[in-house]
C-alpha cells in the first residue's frame, strides 16, 4: 500500500479491535456442539469457575465452565474424558484468544461413561466401599419397610404387591426423583433422612429396620443417578440395612456394590425383605405337630416304664407280711418289756428317796439363795453400765442431728422430687401423643373398612323388616318391607311380586368382570 493511501484507512484501538473480533466470531457461530477430550482440568477455580482445554488430535480450545453452570452439569468434567460440549464460541479479549463457554456438558457415547464409571468404581473400591466384610445382615421379618423411589411409577405400586402377597408390613415411602438433574441429591438425602430417625420414630414416622432403593429398567443415562458418588457413599454409610433395586436383572449400577444386598428387579427386593407368611404359618403347624406326637410318645414310653417297675415291686400282701409278723412278736415281748421296766424304775425311785433328807434340801436351798443373790447384784451392776453407755451414745447421736445437716437433706430432696416431677411431666405427655397417634391410626382404619365408603361410591345396602342385610333377591317374599339405605340416607319400600326379568344376553357381565376393576364387595 503506498503511503499516500495511509491516511484513508480507518485507525482502531486495540479495545475497539478486540471487541469487533469478539462480535464477527459471536454473531458468525452463536452455540455450537464441541467433541474433544478435556486437558488441563485442575478441578473449580475458588470462584467457582473451571478452567480447561477441549483437544483432538490437531487443534485445542480454551472452555470454561460458569459456576452457575457448574452447579446444574449432570456430569462433572474429569482430566481425560471425552465429552461433547454445547456452548457459544467467544473471545477473551485480555488474552487475545477464542474460547467456548459450556452451558451443557455429556460424555461422548456409552464408551465414555464406562470409562468413567470403572474409574469411579476403582476409586470407590480402593476405599472400601464394597467391602464385603462391612455388609450388614438383613432382619428376618421387619416390622417397617423404608422405600426410596418415585410415588408415580409402577415400581412401588409392584413392591406393595408382593409385599401385600407375602406378608403385610408397614411401608414408609421417601418420594425422590429416580431421573434427572437432582435425582442423586435426593436419593442421598431419602438414605441420610431415614438413617436420622431416632429408633423411638419422631412425630409418628418409624424408623425402618431395612430400606429398599429402587428404579425401573433404563439405558445407561437413564440409571446414571445411581452411580453417583453423593449416593454410592449414603448407601455405604447407612447404619439400616439397604437392598438396592435398581434396573433389571442384566442392569447394574455403583449403588448394587454398596448396598448390603443387590436385588435384580424390585419385585424382588420385596421378596427378599420378607418371608411367606403362609410358609411361616405351616413351619408352626407342622413343628406344633411334632410338638404333639412327641409328648404323646414320651407319655406312652413313660406308661410303658411304670407298668414295668409295678409289676418288679410286687404286691402289697406280700410288702406287709414279715412286717406284720415282726408285729405280732413285739407284741408279744412288750408285756414282759413293761413288767421289767417297772421293777427297774421302783428300785431306782428308793435310792432316790434315801438320798433326799430334809438337811440336803436345806442345804441346797441355801446355795441355790446365795446364786440367785450373786445373779441379782451382778445384773444390778450389768443395767447400769448399759445404761450409761446408751445415755454416752444418744448423747453422741443428738450432736449429730443439728438442724442446718437435717435442713440440707431435706432441701436436697425437694430438688430431687422437683426433677423427678418434670421428668414424670415429660413422660406423661410423650405416652399421651403415642396412644392419641395410635388413636387416630385406628379412627382412620376404621373409616377406611366401614360400610359406608362403599355406600359412597354408589352402592346401597338392602335390609329386612329386621334390619338384617338382604343378600340374595330369592330370599325376599312379594310384600315384604325392605329399608334402602344409600349414603345420604335410607329409603322404605315394599317387594314386588316376582323377580326383576334377566337382562339381555349381549349386555350381561361375565363372571369374572361382574365387579369393576378395583372395588371391593359389599359384604
Amino acid at each position: 500500500m503506498s503511503e499516500s493511501a495511509l491516511p484513508n484507512t480507518p485507525e482502531f484501538t486495540v479495545s475497539e479491535l478486540s471487541y469487533s473480533i469478539r462480535r464477527t466470531i459471536e454473531d458468525g457461530f452463536g452455540f455450537v456442539r464441541v467433541r474433544g477430550e478435556i486437558t488441563g482440568y485442575r478441578g473449580p477455580h475458588s470462584s467457582g469457575h473451571a478452567y480447561f482445554r477441549l483437544k483432538d488430535e490437531g487443534a485445542a480450545i480454551e472452555a470454561v465452565i460458569w459456576r452457575q453452570t457448574m452447579q446444574k452439569l449432570r456430569f462433572k468434567p474429569e482430566e481425560g474424558l471425552e465429552v461433547v460440549a454445547t456452548g457459544r464460541v467467544t473471545t477473551f479479549p485480555g488474552g487475545s484468544k477464542y474460547q467456548i463457554v459450556i452451558d451443557a456438558l455429556e460424555p461422548a457415547g456409552v464408551g465414555a461413561l464406562m470409562a468413567l464409571l470403572e474409574e469411579r468404581k476403582k476409586k470407590l473400591g480402593a476405599e472400601g466401599l464394597f467391602d464385603p466384610a462391612r455388609k450388614k445382615k438383613l432382619p428376618y421379618l421387619p416390622r417397617v419397610i423404608g422405600v426410596v423411589t418415585s410415588p408415580t411409577g409402577a415400581v412401588i405400586r409392584d413392591i406393595l404387591h408382593r409385599l401385600a402377597d407375602r406378608f403385610p408390613t408397614r411401608v414408609v415411602v421417601w418420594p425422590v426423583r429416580v431421573q434427572g438433574d437432582t435425582s442423586a441429591r435426593e436419593v442421598a438425602a431419602a438414605i441420610q433422612g431415614f438413617n436420622a430417625i431416632p429408633p423411638g420414630g419422631h412425630k409418628g414416622i418409624p424408623r425402618p429396620d431395612v430400606l429398599i432403593v429402587a428404579r425401573g429398567g433404563g439405558s445407561l443415562e437413564d440409571l446414571w443417578s445411581f452411580n453417583e458418588e453423593i449416593v454410592v457413599r449414603a448407601a455405604a454409610a447407612s447404619r439400616i440395612p439397604l437392598v438396592a433395586a435398581v434396573g433389571h436383572e442384566t442392569d447394574w449400577t455403583l449403588i448394587d456394590l454398596a448396598a448390603d444386598l443387590r436385588a435384580p428387579t424390585p419385585t424382588g427386593a420385596a421378596e427378599m425383605v420378607v418371608p411367606v407368611r403362609s410358609e411361616l404359618l405351616g413351619a408352626v403347624d407342622k413343628l406344633a405337630q411334632r410338638l404333639t406326637g412327641t409328648v404323646f410318645r414320651c407319655m406312652e414310653a413313660r406308661r410303658t416304664e411304670l407298668r414295668s417297675a409295678a409289676r418288679a415291686l410286687g404286691t402289697p400282701e406280700s410288702l406287709l407280711a414279715q412286717r406284720r409278723q415282726r408285729l405280732d412278736i413285739a407284741a408279744g415281748r412288750l408285756s414282759q418289756a413293761l413288767v421289767q421296766a417297772t421293777r427297774a424304775q421302783a428300785t431306782r425311785f428308793a435310792r432316790a428317796a434315801g438320798r433326799l433328807s430334809p438337811q440336803a434340801l436345806t442345804h441346797a436351798l441355801r446355795i441355790g439363795r446365795e446364786r440367785v443373790k450373786g445373779s441379782a447384784e451382778r445384773g444390778e451392776r450389768a443395767f447400769a453400765v448399759g445404761l450409761e453407755r446408751r445415755r454416752e451414745r444418744v448423747e453422741r447421736l443428738a450432736g449429730r442431728l443439728s438442724p442446718q445437716s437435717l435442713l440440707g437433706r431435706v432441701e436436697r430432696c425437694g430438688e430431687r422430687t422437683g426433677v423427678l416431677g418434670r421428668r414424670l411431666d415429660g413422660a406423661f405427655a410423650l405416652i399421651v401423643e403415642r396412644k392419641r397417634a395410635r388413636l387416630d391410626a385406628l379412627g382412620r382404619l376404621t373409616e377406611t373398612l366401614s360400610y359406608r365408603s362403599v355406600l359412597e361410591r354408589g352402592f346401597a345396602l338392602v335390609r329386612d323388616a329386621h334390619g338384617k342385610p338382604v343378600r340374595s333377591a330369592e330370599l325376599v317374599e312379594a310384600g315384604a318391607a325392605l329399608a334402602i339405605e344409600f349414603s345420604d340416607g335410607i329409603v322404605e319400600a315394599v317387594a314386588g311380586p316376582g323377580h326383576a326379568p334377566s337382562r339381555p344376553a349381549l349386555a350381561r357381565p361375565r363372571k369374572r368382570d361382574a365387579e369393576p376393576a378395583g372395588q371391593g364387595k359389599l359384604f
